[in-house]
């Protein structure tokens, strides 16, 4: 299902390369006459910020590597191209640039083109050596820089002259014929398949969602790709396009935990535009950007954004993880444009919680995660909270765990962990036959949960003591929050005899008022609870959030419920 949504998608996309090439970033053009002459050294980077990015071109597909040597067609790093070296293994270079020399003079022999004819000229003459005196011959040493070939005059590179590009093209294959899996036709079956680049935390060179690389792995003396054959257009489709919804400049790719995810539809539609805005981080240059997304969804019951047209459009999401050699699937979503719309509309809803703005979900991920570091956020959460949104199903207990614990952990109740819990327990209550009352927007008098109640309580302490003492480094949260939360038995009988001592530092008017609000939220607490569950822990975080709200909302009164 993975790979034919992904070979569906390259072929719904005319710009994606053809078979038998591919899409990739040339740092250096050697230029060089139609004599075999070097013109020049051409520098395609341009800075993006403070990093040079290479201009990417069309070239002939890279092979696959492993410790052997074998060459690419008309580009590949310095060592194959030109045969230098800043590494102490002249004798394994200088077989590098052999291959790559046997590869391009069996070219030369298929076909007569000035370029191929002029690129064998220039490296077997000494105009080779010229190159020694650029300002950038350095670099290219140093780095081992991948370089291409372009004919003076040309404005393509060599290896996309008309009869070179038909050559590759046209390129014929003796492997097996079969019946490939994800198309269903005959083709000849690709043994080994193009390795996937940039999934995070993967090798830099490339990992892979197919193999069969040990012995185990393999059924009735079947080897590599024959134990489940692809055909060789099929893997070059899925591979080519699950590449470039990696790829850097893609707008089809979202970072959730350790999980690169990237999205599409089977057809074109707004919400594979809109989806990575919606969750990913905006642009410096456009910061509004997530909240246009946001807003557009939220008014697409009325406008039928992503309903009226395309609405049934089967709309795909799939989460990889690093596994060694190997790319892991961390999570496969599949649903339409128009159901993930109106659960992710909901998602959104279900975080909505006073005084707040919309965050995306790795920002609220990131706030559950010991220091703040996305790389501490534990591996399946990130999959099973987007399989939640996407599939509106409760979200995970070890999200609302996750949640707890780090408020107990650094005693802040922040927005991002607010909402989170609000959503979780909410959606617990939505999935569920239990007759606890839903977790509302803003201040509720009228919910008289013991965890709630208590937290609110503990907020209403807690600011008697900040007015009568200003200027504290720190307060009952720091000190009592922990066991409060938890076990209010065993504190709150202090705090209580504290609060008395606080009060009498108060102007009358305070006093009043903070005797009032304790009176009511004490009108449905008999006795503290010995022990708070899970969720109720994190209804005494939503009730401390929403009455310390309260207290900074002075333009509006705190409301009975929404």
């Amino acid at each position: 299902m993975i790979l034919q949504a992904l070979y569906k998608y390259y072929e719904r996309k005319p710009d994606l390369p053809r078979p038998g090439f591919e899409i990739k970033p040339i740092p250096f053009i050697l230029e060089i006459n139609a004599d075999g002459s070097l013109v020049q050294i051409e520098d395609t980077r341009t800075m993006a910020g403070k990093k040079k990015i290479a201009r990417s071109f069309l070239v002939p597909q890279g092979v696959k590597r492993a410790s052997g040597i074998t060459a690419n067609s008309l580009w590949d790093t310095a060592e194959y191209v030109l045969g230098i070296t800043n590494t102490g293994k002249p004798e394994r270079v200088q077989e590098q640039h052999a291959a790559f020399l046997a590869k391009l003079e069996v070219l030369a022999n298929e076909i007569n083109d000035a370029g191929l004819n002029a690129i064998c000229t220039f490296l077997h003459s000494p105009e080779k050596e010229r190159l020694e005196n650029d300002p950038l011959w350095s670099e290219i040493r140093d780095t081992n820089s991948i370089l291409s070939f372009r004919l003076s005059g040309d404005k393509e590179l060599v290896c996309q002259r008309p009869a070179v590009h038909t050559l590759f093209e046209n390129a014929s294959t003796e492997a097996e014929k079969i019946i490939c899996l994800i198309t269903g036709k005959p083709d000849h079956f690709e043994r080994l398949h193009i390795a996937i680049k940039g999934v995070w935390g993967a090798q830099t060179s490339g990992a892979n969602i197919v193999s069969f690389n040990k012995e185990a792995f393999n059924s009735f003396a079947k080897e590599q790709g024959a134990n489940a054959p692809v055909g060789k257009h099929a893997a070059f489709a899925y591979t080519t396009a699950l590449n470039h919804l990696l790829s850097r400049e893609s707008t089809q790719r979202i970072q959730m935990g350790d999980a690169s995810t990237v999205f599409w539809s089977e057809q074109s539609s707004p919400l594979e535009d809109s989806f990575a805005s919606i969750f990913d981080e905006p642009p410096k240059d456009d910061p509004a950007r997530q909240t246009r997304a946001i807003e557009a969804l939220f008014k697409s019951p009325e406008t039928g954004t992503f309903s009226d047209e395309g609405g049934d459009t089967p709309f795909y999401v799939l989460g990889l993880a690093p596994n060694a050699a190997r790319i892991s699937v961390r999570f496969w979503l599949t649903g339409t444009v128009a159901g993930m719309s109106q659960r992710i509309r909901r998602h959104f809803e279900d975080l909505k919680i006073v005084h707040a703005s919309f965050e995306k979900p790795s920002r609220l991920l990131v706030s559950t995660a010991t220091q703040g570091k996305s790389e501490n956020i534990p591996p399946n959460l990130a999959g099973d909270s987007m399989r939640a949104i996407l599939e509106g199903l409760p979200y995970p207990q070890t999200l609302l765990a996750a949640a707890v614990r780090r408020i107990r952990a650094e005693r802040k109740i922040t927005y991002p962990r607010a909402s989170l819990i609000k959503a979780c327990l909410n959606r617990q209550v939505h999935h569920s036959s239990s007759q606890e009352k839903e977790i509302t927007v803003s201040l509720d008098n009228s919910n008289t949960n013991p965890g709630y109640r208590t937290g609110r309580l503990f907020a209403a302490l807690e600011k008697i003591q900040e007015e009568s003492s200003p200027g504290l480094n720190a307060t009952i949260r720091d000190r009592f929050y922990g066991a409060a939360s938890s076990t209010p038995v065993t504190v709150f009988a202090n705090l209580m005899k504290l609060k008395n001592h606080h009060l009498a530092k108060l102007e009358e008017g305070r006093k009043r008022f903070f005797e009032k609000l304790i009176g009511e939220i004490m009108a449905n607490i008999s006795d503290f609870p010995t022990h708070l569950n899970l969720a109720d822990q994190g209804r005494f975080a939503i009730g401390y959030y929403h009455q310390r709200q309260a207290f900074f909302t002075k333009s509006e009164p705190a409301n009975k419920g929404e």
